[in-house]
């Protein structure tokens, strides 16, 4: 079984704690933060709610969805658990599982009913080795749930290990809480990754610099321990170059497949970009390597790597910073220079083009203008209307002609895009909302 890298973010009400010494890498967003440690080859975010009070709380876990929104990571959620509705409440905010500290005795206690009623690939357990004196029954707590972290300092870590052999039974996230470590303690930890029961480890040195996470994960490949890492099915030798030894490369967004860039790959940017998963790219004009996004931030991250049938063109599907053109426009290909009018077939372009009309009266209102009459009227008379398209679509749903199900569907998602435009929600907010589900 693979072997996973974990990080962290810590939460503290409506934002996060700064971990990160160099601000120019990342948003303060903590959004942004888990995309980037999600880009930066993270297999798992740990998220540790560290707010005080239901408002800090509920401020928090707003913040979890919008992270499972955009992170393409599982997030693991810790912290704020007193009840079973605690429980529901992170695994509702996108949480793959929600972490019990079994220090606590409350998380002991409700640790069967939340296993029974979440389902126990949904639970996972932590234990601090720093104020636990000795580890719960393995084999009780592999009952009730799926996997379990093991925190603490290196001395704890150290004087655990015998004891770790029983968690065989179910995987096991060794977590390091010294903030350095030497070699010999980072050896220690990387030779915890052989071991049957070890699913994975974080380091504190994530949080200082995240670009370790992909070395860390190269060192224990190397040591032969099997990583989340993907690997490249072709070499450079295996393509097929043109005269200056340069392959084109088609860049496309991994969201909604928007073309965004063609650039030129030698062999030292393939093999840096199937290293480091960052854009890297041969400037012709300057002759010299280019790591997109290395000045002006815009980093694209490498999702997915395709090879044209000819094998002389790859197909790059990244998750894009910021703008694509050194124009500042998300791609380069922003000038239409002919078109051939014809109805859009596409779902989600006719989804977007009607939203943008939408939007475009709320900013520029017109005369006249339905959209505008409900803007104008405000949330209670779009609320009145979305209900009552529904309940058509009810009646509609009755008579067995498609047709008028069709009309009165098209009113309701109508209605339902100025409630969304009302409420600030994009389509983006709601594909990631299913995507996450």
């Amino acid at each position: 079984m693979a072997k996973n890298i974990a990080a962290k973010i810590i939460l503290n009400g409506g934002k996060a704690v700064k971990w990160l010494d160099d601000a120019s890498l990342v948003s303060e967003d903590p959004a942004a933060q888990a995309a980037f440690l999600s880009n930066m080859g993270a297999d798992i975010l740990l998220v540790f709610d560290q707010s005080e009070g239901d408002q800090q709380h509920d401020e928090s876990l707003t913040l979890m969805r919008e992270m499972a929104r955009i992170c393409d990571c599982p997030m693991w959620g810790l912290g704020n658990i007193e009840r079973v509705e605690d429980v529901k409440k992170i695994i509702y905010a996108g949480c793959k599982k929600a972490v019990l500290n079994l220090s606590k005795d409350s998380n002991v206690r409700m640790l069967k009913e939340v296993s029974e009623r979440f389902g126990k690939e949904r639970i996972a357990v932590c234990v601090d080795l720093d104020r636990d004196s000795e580890l719960p029954d393995p084999r009780e707590t592999a009952q009730f749930s799926s996997a379990v972290i093991l925190m603490g300092s290196m001395d704890a870590l150290t004087a655990a290990a015998g004891e770790r052999d029983g968690y065989a039974v179910m995987p096991m996230l060794i977590l390091a809480k010294d903030t350095d470590l030497n070699e010999t303690e980072r050896a220690k930890l990387m030779a915890a990754l052989v071991e049957e029961s070890a699913a994975g480890l974080s380091l504190p040195e994530f949080e200082k610099d995240p670009k370790t996470i992909r070395e860390v994960k190269s060192a224990a490949a190397a040591r032969g321990i099997e990583m989340n890492i993907p690997s490249c099915t072709v070499t450079w030798d295996d393509l097929k170059t043109g005269e200056m030894g340069l392959v084109p490369v088609v860049v496309q967004d991994y969201v909604n497949e928007e073309v965004l860039m063609v650039a030129y790959m030698n062999r030292e940017a393939f093999d840096h970009t199937v290293a480091t998963g960052r854009m890297t790219y041969w400037s012709r004009s300057r002759q010299e390597l280019w790591i997109k996004g290395e000045t002006s931030g815009h980093y694209q991250y490498l999702k997915e790597l395709r090879l044209d049938c000819d094998s002389d063109t790859l197909l790059a599907k990244v998750a894009q910073v910021g703008a694509a053109c050194h124009t500042g426009n998300r791609s380069c290909f922003y000038r239409t220079v002919l078109s051939h009018q014809a109805p859009v077939r596409n779902p989600m372009k006719i989804f977007e083009q009607v939203f943008d009309v939408i939007e475009d009266r709320k900013r520029h209102p017109k005369e006249g203008s339905y959209t505008n009459y409900l803007f104008d009227k405000g949330i209670d008379k779009i609320l009145k209307k979305c209900g009552e398209e529904a309940s058509e679509i009810i009646i509609a749903a009755k008579n067995p002609n498609p047709e008028e199900v069709k009309y009165e569907m098209a009113d309701f998602l109508y209605h339902m895009m100025v409630l969304m435009s009302e409420r600030g929600i994009t389509w983006d907010d709601i594909a990631q909302e299913l995507a996450n589900r």
